[in-house]
């Protein structure tokens, strides 16, 4: 109960201080996001921490994969052989459409 009412007063606060703030604040803050997220260091840093996250991910698999052998159902074994088989044939792409860049 008291995580619940935590969250409804934030939400009150959050509602608040957005109306005080109006339209030209929010325009505002959203220029400024959007010159953060398009500053070429800050992406080549989020595309050099998605290529890591990717490595450390296959080589994680990789040392699961070995420890777990054949105990691993065979619904998900099927569908990790899919999923490796389609990305070594060059796709690009995972499961939401985004590149694997």
């Amino acid at each position: 109960m008291r995580y619940r009412l935590t969250f409804v007063v934030g939400i009150a606060v959050g509602y608040v201080l957005g109306t005080r703030a109006g339209r030209e604040r929010y325009e505002q803050l959203k220029k400024s996001a959007r010159r953060i997220v398009q500053n070429p260091a800050v992406r080549n840093t989020a595309e050099t921490a998605a290529q890591q996250g990717r490595v450390y991910a296959g080589k994680a698999y990789h040392a699961v994969s070995e420890k777990v052998g054949d105990r691993m159902p065979d619904s998900v074994a099927h569908r990790v052989r899919t999923l490796r088989e389609r990305n070594t044939n060059g796709s690009g792409e995972d499961d939401w459409g985004t590149s694997n860049t």
